[in-house]
């Protein structure tokens, strides 16, 4: 196991529904300083865990270990926090609870004032679904947070996001005939339809046109799709997914007690330095959403990256891509 786990106890979700025996996953890299100021927390995005964040790390990167103390928390519901898939009957499968973005942030600021004493935060970035956790940070303990670097993400689930969330979805529940009494028969082998689903969104028209899958080394766009898209979703447990698609599709930095709805109000509360950065060819998590959203957080930059690869521009695969996610955080790190 290469990760730590952060007992929660009995946790009281937004909902109201107590999750028992509730914990977090989570890796770290480099040392807390004396100080305990050189702290960096890049949550995880959807389906993903701690180990796809890593490409942002290194030696002479902005997240450089040999400076910086950076904590990956992972998203509940993902598998390796508390999840449908590892939390014992009445909270199983398509019984585990929802669980929203302020949630996951309220606790992953217990485990940083908790476990390691923390009290300010030099950065919390994220792509994607990290991204929406990044703003909520920002939001949620605006005194704590002294930059935010959300890149490929929005501070709250925009229409759009919501339907290609919702299309997702509706691939899992065809597999059962939309009846949600059936739920506990979904096998990661339903998800191939959802990855077909996604294959569309996730990158942009432009990529497919110029078949950039060939650079990855797939032969024909077949071969990308099944090697891809329908092979990384069959690795996933559906009611993992199912919990995380509920917390994608009900992101929102002002649903909570504190903002109660008012997502203008929100923004301009986050007093950290914001550097935005969508993709400019995201399909689904747009680069107007995020421009709207960086016009009212106070010391916010738009900073879009200039990419075909749609919404993957964030996903560490495309090196002109990194390089640009990389300059742009050392630039915020060092203001």
């Amino acid at each position: 196991m290469d990760y730590e786990i952060f007992d929660l106890g009995d946790v009281t979700l937004q909902s109201g529904v107590t999750l028992p025996n509730a914990f977090l996953a989570y890796k770290t890299y480099g040392e807390l300083n004396e100080k305990k100021d050189n702290v960096i927390v890049y949550p995880t995005a959807f389906g993903d865990q701690h180990v796809q964040n890593e490409w942002l790390i290194g030696n002479g990167m902005a997240l450089d270990p040999g400076e910086y103390f950076i904590i990956i928390p992972n998203l509940l519901g993902n598998g390796l926090s508390s999840s449908p898939s590892n939390t014992p009957a009445p909270f199983d499968k398509a019984n585990f609870p929802q669980v929203t973005i302020y949630d996951n942030v309220t606790l992953q600021h217990r485990l940083v004032t908790e476990k390691f004493g923390i009290q300010k935060i030099a950065l919390v970035v994220g792509w994607s679904m990290g991204g929406v956790q990044s703003f909520q940070w920002g939001a949620s303990y605006p005194d704590m947070v002294e930059r935010i670097a959300p890149f490929c993400g929005g501070a709250k689930t925009w229409p759009q996001t919501y339907i290609v969330l919702g299309g997702m979805k509706a691939a899992l529940m065809a597999a059962i005939g939309f009846d949600s009494s059936k739920l506990n028969q979904l096998t990661s082998a339903d998800m191939r339809a959802v990855g077909r689903v996604y294959a569309g969104w996730g990158l942009s028209q432009t990529f497919y046109k110029e078949e950039l899958y060939r650079e990855m080394g797939y032969d024909s766009l077949e071969s990308f799709v099944n090697g891809v898209w329908e092979d990384s979703f069959m690795r996933m447990d559906p009611h993992n997914v199912l919990a995380m698609l509920w917390t994608g599709q009900n992101g929102d930095i002002s649903a909570n007690p504190v903002y109660n709805g008012d997502f203008d109000k929100a923004l301009k509360s986050i007093k950290a330095i914001a550097n935005v950065m969508p993709g400019n060819t995201d399909l689904f998590c747009t680069a107007d959403d995020n421009e709207y959203e960086a016009k009212h957080i106070p010391h916010a930059v738009f900073n879009p990256i200039d990419s075909i690869w749609g919404h993957f521009a964030g996903r560490g695969i495309n090196s002109a891509d990194n390089k640009f996610i990389d300059d742009s955080l050392k630039c915020l790190l060092e203001s």
